[in-house]
């Protein structure tokens, strides 16, 4: 294996100022640095990205910062509360705005919801496989003040999971990141071929 970090882009789908999925955001940030990521967190309540018009949002300030900070990671950990059975629309609007830069990429997406966030997550998953991304094959949910509240985790159950989550998701992120640039850097028919340079 490379020694070289992995890059974990963090993406806070909740405008909510007490939001318990940054809250789990965070943790699990502190649990994949310790396993020697590097971690970016995009928190969309305080860096704000206007609703995608094609025709001026890829000239807006700080979006060619931000585009590059997507194209850097090589795993999209992907925060949101359940609203409606629906992810919410600044996680949506966020998807909305890069396609070709998830190419190849590990989608780990986390689920604020009383139902299981099950909707949520197949909804992150499509946008995985429209953008040719990868998913985990499991999601993590939670539920307030059951799992997360008061900015910590509150039982055994739930800390375990998190930790199996930052596990699996620091061994098969770099897997696919290693097998993501040897693509790139190659000469074979795979699908990653039509983002050579």
């Amino acid at each position: 294996m490379s020694d070289t970090s992995l890059s974990i882009l963090s993406v806070v789908g909740s405008l909510h100022g007490s939001s318990v999925t940054r809250d789990v955001i965070l943790d699990l940030n502190a649990r994949l640095s310790g396993l020697g990521c590097t971690c970016d967190t995009l928190d969309l309540s305080v860096e704000k990205l206007d609703l995608l018009n094609p025709d001026t949002s890829y000239s807006q300030p700080g979006y060619a910062d931000l585009k590059k900070r997507v194209q850097t990671a090589d795993v999209l950990l992907l925060g949101t509360p359940d609203y409606h059975g629906s992810m919410s629309g600044a996680l949506k609007n966020f998807f909305d705005h890069f396609w070709k830069e998830f190419a190849g990429k590990l989608f780990a997406p986390i689920v604020a919801s009383h139902e299981k966030g099950l909707t949520v997550t197949d909804q992150v998953r499509t946008v995985a496989r429209q953008c040719y991304a990868w998913s985990m094959p499991y999601a993590m949910s939670f539920v307030e003040k059951q799992d997360v509240g008061e900015g910590r985790i509150l039982n055994e159950v739930f800390e375990k999971r998190l930790e199996m989550f930052a596990r699996d998701i620091e061994v098969y992120g770099r897997l696919l990141s290693i097998q993501r640039k040897a693509d790139l850097k190659g000469s074979d028919s795979g699908f990653m071929a039509r983002y050579r340079a």
